[in-house]
């Protein structure tokens, strides 16, 4: 008997139903609407239970079929955690009615979900979205409700997902949990997306920068780097996830520098543009976990630049450079945008490193490894 899998992922229904008006789109949803699309096309009754946008529920879409738990911002303040948050999750649980429940990215909803799984004899799979998912201190989490909930289902998981060996490592070091690696992956993108080195007087290169305007981002580094290569555009795609002051003056320094492009939120099918034309993409990022856009490049022979280095495939694999300071960004940008022969070595090494890494049948090949297992 096939197992029937629902990922429990209120944040998803952008990402699966490609509506463009409804516009967050993280890495974690992505991640989680490409692999159920694998499993479905490999015969698993696959649901989703994301938010309630006016969207019907039970809805079908490339053949997963979308549950909804409540709208955004139904609920009184305070008591809406309880009603209608929790209890529209557990009711959408109930009618979705499957086997093994999938939950990424730490919060309070990991134990709600390992509770109801509890109670109704239902498998939970857990996984980490962001190594800060596997540190004891739940740097992301604000609330001691939230930590609470998230470290009670996290040791309740049938299973832990770990998206690195990094992260499989402090899982163990700081839960004592026994976790499987399973990699992010990447659809094999067409042929006319691949990039090329140009180098011409007539064209500046071109520096790409995609994710939330967001503290652990650092967009300010960036800046500091536009500051400092005049010559260079820097292309910004992205937008924070609320008012803040943090973004509000960064979005004001920006446009004081004549070289830096802030283009704001784009749809993900949109963002293959910003790829074709861009000499590099740099992270600024203080921590990650292993980010869709680096998958995104190097899939299209896109070098990278970064302040992290996941499991140190980009150091050891020759698929860009990392640092930890401008400085370094600096000097590493401006070999990437002005050496051919070195930017076309580690364009080759990117494709070849991420078709035979984190293609998708590779990695949904592992999940149905782990959703077999946590039925044991």
């Amino acid at each position: 008997m096939t197992l029937s899998v629902c990922f429990v992922s209120p944040d998803n229904y952008p990402a699966l139903s490609g509506d463009p008006d409804l516009t967050h789109i993280g890495g974690a949803e992505e991640q989680q609407a490409i692999l159920g699309r694998a499993l479905a096309t490999r015969g698993y009754p696959v649901s989703f239970i994301t938010l309630d946008y006016g969207q019907p529920d039970g809805i079908q879409h490339d053949g997963i079929t979308v549950y909804k738990a409540y709208a955004p911002d139904s609920g009184l303040p305070v008591l809406r955690f309880l009603h209608p948050r929790w209890t529209g999750l557990w009711a959408a649980m109930g009618r979705a009615n499957a086997d093994v429940y999938y939950k990424r990215c730490a919060d309070y909803e990991v134990g709600q979900a390992a509770l109801w799984c509890r109670r109704h004899r239902r498998r939970f799979i857990f996984s980490a979205a962001s190594d800060t998912d596997c540190l004891a201190q739940l740097p992301l989490l604000d609330s001691t409700r939230e930590r609470c909930l998230y470290r009670w289902g996290l040791r309740r998981a049938n299973a832990v997902i770990a998206q690195t060996a990094t992260q499989q490592r402090l899982l163990l070091e700081h839960f004592g949990l026994a976790s499987t690696v399973v990699p992010n992956c990447c659809p094999a993108p067409p042929a006319e997306e691949m990039v090329e080195f140009t180098h011409a007087p007539d064209r500046q290169p071109h520096v790409l920068w995609i994710g939330r305007i967001a503290e652990q981002k650092r967009l300010e580094w960036l800046l500091d780097v536009a500051e400092r290569c005049p010559r260079v555009v820097f292309d910004v795609v992205g937008a924070a996830g609320g008012q803040s002051a943090y973004a509000t003056s960064l979005s004001q320094r920006a446009a004081g520098i004549p070289n830096v492009v802030m283009h704001g939120r784009v749809p993900h099918d949109e963002t293959p543009q910003f790829y074709r034309r861009a000499t590099v993409l740099c992270c600024t990022s203080l921590y990650e976990g292993f980010p869709n856009t680096f998958l995104e490049a190097w899939s299209r022979g896109l070098l990278v630049v970064s302040t992290v280095d996941p499991d140190g495939v980009i150091a050891r694999h020759g698929l860009g450079w990392v640092t930890d300071t401008v400085d370094g960004l600096v000097d590493h940008l401006e070999r990437a945008c002005t050496s051919p022969e070195t930017w076309r070595a580690a364009s080759t090494a990117a494709r070849h490193y991420c078709m035979q890494n984190h293609s998708v049948d590779a990695s949904a090949e592992r999940l149905e490894q782990v959703i077999s297992a946590s039925m044991k």
